[in-house]
């Protein structure tokens, strides 16, 4: 994600050298390599201007402490300015418990999202997605297949909303309008507390398609109006949300294609341009690939700086908290198996692709850059543990010579590759059983940690003493 933009502003960033402060000429010379990225990642011209101005007038003249070089100085002034054009704390959600949720929610009844977009920027799948992340936080969605125009566009989201366990209102035929308004009174009946319209994909100099998605506005009063716009088409995407401003009164937008997305000008643009924020993010073509949009995570990632929260969030949903428990206490036991190995494996592959969440990391996403990570020795080594039985999963001491070819056979992959495999799994359990054993690293963590509890305890136990001391019932 943005990895281009993300290369050329450190090379803007080197350039500064380490003087005490920075000089107007540093600062000029590292901003025009600044404006030549933004503008290459086809961020928008007047975006551009103002940001570098801004940049320009924080950063001339600070005084740089001796801990801190200029380059790290301008990267923290860059950062805020990048979170503040992409909009800060733009929705309050109005209900408590729902932060996560970037949705002003109905006071009374379901709330009514309605998706509007150009065709083929993935309203459809989008739709999909947003019912399922917010079936996931305890919310009781309902798909409304509206989109009369596209063939097979109803039995796409059928589809998918059957793959989700999501129930999708649709009709033989019929106006979007009236359809639209018989599936927010079915989920008032029925109880659903969300209404998300899949409407027409449509171009934005067609009138006719345009009017139809007024009409459905007006006829369900939406609370949201999301315009979902692909990511890589860049100012483009920006024109459009201007055009579709004008007929709908957007509530806000829903950026596409992200995972594919190396510049950056859609993003970095379509707040500052149109003055509607973004409130997600589709980052894969996964039914899970859809994130709240936050303009600090975002901002980080852009520079290079690793979005450390935004992974913790993604393991966490991939990972069962106490299986994530019973696999860290079989590893420090030495009871882990083979089995246990290839849940680690599965786990792993939920958070998506590699390269996506290894860019969280700090540094790893600048370093990383174009290049593609080859994924195929994951897949290839849980073909070689689905390939043993159950008995060797558990106890790999079973595999001698005759087995290992079976597996190898079995797998698709070499003896060589299977070797590989259990010597890693081996020296894996004998780390783990030296930290964990007597005067090791875990026991030395765990005790300090039992002492800690323990201080913590007298220290309450003192301060107890001493207030029942002060009430005449115990020693002062």
């Amino acid at each position: 994600m943005f990895e281009s933009l993300s290369q050329r502003l450190q090379s803007a960033f080197s350039r500064l050298g380490k003087r005490g402060s920075l000089a107007e000429a540093d600062v000029d010379d590292a901003l025009r390599a600044i404006r030549t990225a933004l503008l290459t990642a086809d961020v928008h011209l007047s975006v551009v201007k103002k940001l570098v101005a801004d940049i320009r007038e924080r950063a001339v003249g600070e005084k740089v402490l001796e801990s801190v070089e200029p380059g790290q100085l301008v990267v923290k002034i860059v950062h805020d300015e990048l979170v503040r054009l992409m909009g800060g704390d733009d929705v309050k959600p109005s209900l408590p418990g729902q932060a996560e949720i970037p949705i002003r929610w109905a006071a009374t009844g379901p709330t009514v999202i309605l998706m509007a977009g150009l065709q083929g920027a993935g309203k459809t799948t989008t739709c999909a997605k947003l019912a399922r992340f917010l079936k996931s936080k305890g919310r009781r969605p309902l798909l409304v297949a509206a989109d009369m125009q596209r063939p097979a566009a109803v039995d796409q989201l059928k589809v998918l909303g059957d793959q989700l366990g999501i129930p999708v209102h649709w009709e033989q035929s019929g106006r979007p309008p009236k359809i639209c308004r018989r599936a927010v009174k079915k989920a008032r009946d029925e109880g659903h507390d969300v209404v998300i319209l899949d409407t027409a994909g449509r171009l934005h100099v067609d009138r006719d398609l345009m009017h139809e998605v007024k009409d459905i506005a007006g006829k369900v009063d939406p609370h949201e109006i999301f315009l979902v716009l692909d990511s890589m088409t860049g100012q483009d995407a920006v024109n459009s949300a201007k055009a579709f401003d004008e007929v709908l009164p957007l509530s806000g937008v829903v950026l596409t294609k992200l995972d594919g997305d190396t510049r950056g000008g859609a993003a970095l643009s379509v707040r500052a341009v149109t003055g509607k924020p973004i409130r997600f993010l589709g980052t894969g073509e996964k039914l899970d690939a859809l994130e709240p949009f936050y303009p600090d995570r975002l901002a980080s990632r852009i520079l290079g700086m690793g979005d450390v929260v935004s992974l913790v969030e993604r393991a966490q949903d991939a990972m069962e908290q106490d299986d994530a428990e019973r696999a860290a206490e079989k590893l420090f036991s030495g009871t882990f198996t083979m089995e246990d190995m290839l849940q680690q494996f599965q786990q792993v592959e939920r958070m998506g692709p590699m390269k996506e969440w290894l860019g969280m990391l700090p540094g790893v996403g600048a370093a990383l850059g174009d290049q593609d990570l080859d994924e195929k020795p994951l897949g290839r080594a849980k073909a070689i543990i689905l390939s043993m039985t159950t008995a060797e999963r558990r106890n790999p001491d079973l595999l001698d010579g005759s087995r290992k070819r079976r597996i190898a056979r079995g797998s698709g992959t070499s003896i060589d590759e299977v070797h590989r495999l259990l010597k890693s799994y081996k020296q894996m359990r004998q780390m783990m059983k030296q930290m964990s054993s007597k005067g090791g690293m875990m026991n030395k963590l765990m005790d300090r940690r039992f002492r800690k509890q323990k201080e913590k305890q007298l220290r309450e136990l003192k301060r107890s003493g001493a207030r029942l001391g002060d009430l005449g019932l115990g020693p002062a």
